[in-house]
């Protein structure tokens, strides 16, 4: 293992000394750099250093499983933890589950000297990871996985589940809609599941499992995770054809894939051997963080914090996945609390009930056409800034007609939302933007990136729209679009005269511009 304390380096000449430090700098680069996403050019969670982490990559095309990958001898296994074993703590619980062959390579040695030289940056890492890594290795451990794959949220989202890219990459194993969406993670108006604790973990371990499947070897599924299992599959394809092999050291992958892999050993190093690299790892008790709860009723968030004695942000670092002020009982949703609060909330729960008072403050409402939240607001005693507040509507958006929104609940609304309204419409508009839909004929050389830039959409739109199971296109493809109406240009007032010549030189001109406007199949439909 290759670590900034003990290795010595040999002398060497000022013009090889030079080298290696230019060599350090773009690996240092490459490490920090923000990661590419699938869904968009790049993704980030905009907090601290896990803001240049990657982002989990939208699915490409389902790659049809292929021979496990040919490689060299494999590497002898990893060593024995050096620290001594405590039965009671996750830590060790995760040393002893190791099974992925050790990487030893300059992108491991980066991110360990990395993570090494922050050490306040592990600690909070780690203090969050103890309200979900007991839960997330049980997970592993069931499906007879390597527990360093508990280790991955660490890189995805810096273990923290409300962590969302600009690219939509969301929760502690950082998917984007259309990768949830095929992973049954609900995606509504009232929740993310991205979000969810336990269904993202299921669903991350069910996608490693596949990528695993796929490709026969932990390193390769973990870099398919990262950059898509059809990209992964074509960098295999290229080896092969050369007579290379097709480990994943042999691959040539993407500058952010060839950081993936590495700084999962590096975190996978210092948790190891903590003591080695001067980190302490916060202890975490090998026990359940939480307890599971099922309502049936329509309850506020705050209520809920309340009915347990727990501050709201500890509430909601365990309940993240919900998008709004109240939880619907119609989805008979899982809280989770805190393994001592369950019997507080309970007692609280059963005293509340008693009062007759509803739990919940808000109930639906869905907008008519031409309705406005200015007016919307008005009628319900409420200010406009709070009930754009409360459903997430930003400044200078407004809804379109038919999306359903939150209002106070007042005393004669006694029921709780309808069920019919889990599917409930929520489309934001830019004030002062009319929206058309057109059908776009994709050319040669398209891609999802250059079309979303085109049009002004963004790529997990068009995928969503059309369904898309994988962001390759080729050409002739028709995609379905929402874009915005742009106002006609102003006619410049016409010559009095134009001779024949003149209109025949005019028509001309204007020929390409009609090929380009045919592209556009069915925009008038």
């Amino acid at each position: 293992m290759s670590c900034r304390h003990d290795v010595r380096e040999p002398a060497a000449s000022t013009r090889a000394r030079l080298l290696r430090s230019v060599a350090a700098v773009f690996a240092f680069a490459a490490l920090t750099a923000p990661a590419h996403s699938h869904a968009a050019d790049s993704a980030s969670t905009d907090v601290d250093w896990w803001s240049e982490l990657p982002a989990y990559r939208a699915s490409e095309s389902a790659a049809a499983p292929i021979a496990p990958a040919s490689a060299p001898p494999a590497p002898e296994a990893s060593p024995s933890p050096v620290v001594a074993a405590d039965p009671g703590d996750v830590w060790d619980r995760i040393r002893s589950g190791f099974m992925l062959p050790d990487l030893a390579t300059k992108p491991v040695a980066a991110a360990t000297r990395w993570y090494q030289d922050r050490p306040d940056y592990i600690d909070r890492m780690a203090s969050r990871a103890s309200l979900y890594l007991f839960h997330i290795v049980e997970e592993v451990e069931k499906r007879g996985m390597p527990t360093e794959l508990a280790l991955l949220p660490f890189v995805e989202s810096a273990m923290q589940p409300e962590a969302e890219s600009h690219a939509r990459a969301s929760g502690l194993w950082q998917f984007i809609p259309s990768t949830g969406k095929r992973y049954a993670l609900e995606q509504n108006v009232w929740k993310d599941e991205r979000r969810d604790v336990l269904e993202s973990t299921r669903a991350a371990l069910d996608y490693l499992q596949k990528l695993y499947d796929d490709f026969g070897d932990w390193h390769l599924a973990l870099a398919a995770y990262n950059m898509g299992e059809g990209g992964l599959a074509r960098a295999i394809q290229r080896n092969r054809r050369a007579k290379k092999p097709t480990d994943y050291a042999s691959l040539r992958l993407p500058r952010e894939t060839q950081f993936y892999v590495p700084k999962l050993q590096a975190i996978k190093n210092i948790v190891r051997d903590p003591a080695a690299y001067g980190i302490t790892l916060p202890a975490i008790r090998n026990e359940p963080y939480f307890v599971t709860i099922t309502k049936t009723r329509d309850i506020d968030v705050t209520t809920a914090a309340e009915l347990a004695e727990m501050p709201l942000d500890r509430f909601l670092a365990l309940n993240p996945s919900f998008n709004r002020p109240v939880i619907l009982g119609a989805a008979q949703p899982t809280l989770l609390l805190p393994a001592d609060r369950v019997e507080t909330f309970r007692s609280n729960l059963a005293a509340y009930e008693a009062t007759g008072q509803p739990l919940a403050s808000w109930t639906a409402y869905t907008l008519k056409p031409n309705e406005t939240l200015a007016r919307v607001a008005e009628r319900a005693g409420i200010s406009e800034a709070k009930l754009r507040e409360a459903n997430r509507v930003p400044p200078r958006y407004k809804l379109a007609a038919g999306s359903t929104i939150l209002i106070p609940r007042d005393e004669t609304m006694g029921e709780d939302i309808a069920p019919e309204l889990l599917r409930a419409s929520f489309t934001l508009v830019p004030e002062g933007q009319h929206l058309r839909q057109i059908t776009y004929r994709v050319r040669r050389g398209d891609t999802l990136q250059k079309v979303a830039r085109r049009w002004n959409v963004r790529p997990d739109e068009i995928v969503a729209w059309n369904r898309l199971r994988s962001e390759e296109l080729f050409a002739g493809q028709r995609l379905r679009l929402t874009v915005a109406v742009r106002p006609a240009p102003k006619k410049a007032a016409a010559p009095a005269k134009k001779s024949a010549a003149s209109a025949r030189v005019h028509a001309t001109a204007r020929k390409p511009a009609a090929r380009g406007v045919a592209n556009v199949a069915g925009a008038r439909r």
